[in-house]
């Protein structure tokens, strides 16, 4: 649903695009004032109320189409932070290694972990002698 709604909206925006740049300045001609009078395609008049025309309603369809893809992108989103996302912790076993406290960095937690299992970290060895 997403993705087709993202496509319809870039070609809202291309149409957009090209709508606007077809219409005449106030000063003179835009891209699309080519000469010709009465016997055009369309008169000036109304090829000018045309592109008004057709510039709103592609307005209103990029305005729509934006807000539901907001709408669908706040809704498909995750939680803010890690901490918000984070699971609070079971209180542990009475025995069994406990969970970190919640303070301190990774490096305090990790000595607090090994000080609570008892196991020594391997010491390199010296040199050969």
């Amino acid at each position: 649903m997403q993705t087709v709604l993202i496509v319809i909206h870039l070609i809202v925006v291309v149409a957009l695009v090209i709508v606007v740049l077809l219409q005449r300045s106030e000063g003179g001609m835009g891209l699309g004032g080519g000469g010709g009078g009465v016997s055009g395609f369309m008169t000036g008049r109304g090829q000018a109320n045309a592109l008004t025309r057709a510039t709103a309603i592609l307005a209103t369809v990029f305005f729509v189409t934006s807000l539901v893809l907001s709408v669908i992108a706040s809704q498909s989103r995750g939680p803010r932070s890690i901490i918000d996302g984070a699971a609070p912790t079971a209180p542990a076993a009475p025995g069994g290694p406990s969970a970190p406290a919640p303070g301190g960095n990774v490096l305090d937690q990790l000595r607090q972990l090994q000080d609570q299992s008892g196991a020594q970290p391997p010491r390199p060895s010296g040199p050969v002698q």
